[in-house]
């Protein structure tokens, strides 16, 4: 557990968010559901738009590892697209008066795919190993916050013990990066799951993986302990799934026409409507909830560290105009932190900032960057109002260069110069690390509010996690500590607009677009649906 690829520091991996998730006009749910009788059998040919640097999602933020583990790694308990969580590997739990101890009664008879049988103590081990320090499990680690440890009461009995009460608990436990591996596989391979994956206990057992070119699955036949909100329950119906990444959308989508992909993730925006229109073929979108696509601005050094200059910057980008233009119309700009399916979402927000370039001239001038040099570029003291925002090509879609590269231009108008640094991923997270950056992106997605903890807490400073703008504010961490102790109700959503309105105010950040998944599928594919997390779930497909 202590081995050198364990104790990498994967935290900037959440950069790697690879499905650009998004805004519904068709129902999540079955690609087609007018046919009578699943039918059992066949492949189904399904092109993800990027890789992971990590296959175990206990150890990365990748929304690409979240959607290739889902297929082999089941939860603890599981989550519907209303939010509600349902009985998965627990059967049942009970969570103490002071919200500290949660209990939970596990199903019996469950086998992981090599023969291992889930018990309190595996699941034990895997949460003992995501809390361990030296795991650097910087995603799945804030997903069980104050977890001070569990005990096995007995075999299928388990009780978590926390510090304070924490009220996304159970959110956190029913996505993939919390998903149970089975223990005897994470002794037996303490430093290269990141290259193998996990054995878990779900629907697929994952036969192979090759970077740069996907994922193939098996139907693992034993299985009968889906999550409570599945259409079916007993084996998967699929006797092989196969996930290939193909990251050109041309080619991606060009497959999906042509019938050499059953299936495809983050259809091209250009490609949408053709889609919709194709009498072969279904499309279907739906809205990330979470931390909208932003422009993190290192508050840590010069120039962002001056509130002025962040504010003259987030008013310097003109993100309608550019969302219409690259996305065709199909999302939204993002007015806010927060996608509208996100709980507590607070449209107030919109009022807080937004392009307005007379407003970041006269806030520049008032930060003392009066000048102009030959170039156009704001200057004081004899220095150009430089920066530079880096990215990777894995961290990056085509649309989000687009968007890059339209803010750069819009932010010279107002006197900034925005150098594009594209890097390779390794580069990224270094840079990340040492804080040699000015400006990061990301989004994140997660059907919880305490999702900002995860982007904007002080702990979080990379390359600990995904707080890429360095944010140390004690306001700010004061709201987010609170907001994880509240029950729901009133109290947690005024904490949880506070948290959306301190950071655009702040200008921490510069929301861009609503991220959203689009899955495009052949008519003949039935039963696929969207996770929470907009990732798509294979278990209740079928093909006719």
């Amino acid at each position: 557990m202590g081995s050198t690829a364990r104790r990498r520091a994967l935290a900037l991996a959440a950069l790697l968010t690879a499905a650009t998730a998004c805004s519904s006009t068709a129902a999540p749910g079955a690609a087609s559901g007018d046919a009578a009788a699943p039918v059992k059998g066949g492949t189904l040919t399904f092109a993800l738009h990027g890789d992971t640097d990590c296959l175990d999602p206990h150890l990365t933020g990748s929304s690409v590892s979240s959607w290739i583990g889902r297929n082999n790694l089941d939860s603890l308990v599981g989550q519907a697209l209303d939010n509600k969580i349902t009985p998965w590997l627990a059967k049942s739990w009970e969570v103490s008066a002071d919200g500290r101890s949660y209990t939970f009664h596990l199903r019996e008879g469950v086998t992981f795919t090599d023969g291992t049988p889930l018990d309190a103590a595996a699941v034990k081990a895997n949460l003992d190993l995501v809390a361990d320090p030296a795991t650097k499990s910087s995603y799945a680690r804030s997903l069980i916050g104050p977890y001070t440890g569990s005990q096995a009461v007995d075999a299928t009995t388990l009780k978590v013990d926390l510090s304070a009460p924490f009220t996304s608990f159970l959110q956190g436990l029913s996505t993939p990066y919390l998903g149970i591996a089975s223990p005897a596989f994470l002794k037996a391979h303490p430093a290269d799951t990141c290259s193998t994956g996990l054995v878990g206990s779900g629907p697929f057992k994952l036969d192979s993986y090759t970077k740069g070119q996907g994922a193939v699955f098996s139907r693992n036949p034993a299985y009968d302990w889906g999550p409570g909100h599945a259409a079916h329950t007993g084996a998967a119906y699929l006797d092989k799934l196969e996930l290939k990444v193909v990251t050109e959308s041309s080619v991606r989508d060009g497959g999906l026409f042509s019938g050499q992909f059953d299936g495809v993730a983050n259809v091209a925006p250009s490609d949408l409507t053709k889609v919709s229109k194709d009498p072969n073929l279904n499309l279907l979108k739906h809205e990330n909830p979470g931390v909208n696509h932003v422009l993190l601005l290192n508050t840590a050094r010069a120039p962002f560290d001056d509130l002025l200059v962040r504010q003259a910057f987030q008013s310097s980008i003109d993100v309608k105009t550019t969302v219409q233009s690259v996305f065709f119309g199909q999302t939204s700009a993002a007015d806010g932190l927060f996608g509208k399916a996100t709980q507590y979402y607070d449209a107030s927000v919109q009022s807080l900032w937004g392009f307005d370039k007379a407003k970041a001239g006269k806030l520049l001038d008032e930060a003392g960057w009066t000048a102009r040099d030959g170039e156009g570029y704001r200057t004081k003291d004899g220095k150009r109002l430089t920066t530079d925002l880096v990215y990777s090509d894995i961290s990056a879609t085509a649309e989000e260069q687009t968007i890059f590269q339209a803010a750069a231009q819009q932010a010279k108008e107002s006197g900034f110069e925005v150098k594009l640094d594209k890097v390779a991923v390794a580069a990224e997270s270094d840079r990340q690390g040492k804080g040699d950056y000015d400006i990061g992106a990301l989004y994140f997605v997660r059907a919880e509010p305490d999702i900002a903890r995860t982007v904007f807490a002080a702990r979080f400073i990379p390359p600990a996690g995904a707080n890429a703008a360095r944010v140390n504010d004690p306001v700010l961490e004061e709201l987010l500590a609170k907001g994880l102790t509240l029950p729901e109700g009133p109290e947690r959503a005024k904490v949880y607009a506070d948290v959306q309105q301190r950071i655009i105010g702040q200008a921490y950040a510069v929301p861009t677009y609503v991220p959203f998944g689009r899955l495009g599928a052949r008519k003949a594919v039935h039963g696929l649906a969207f996770a929470t997390n907009s990732a798509p779930l294979f278990y209740d497909v079928w093909k006719s």
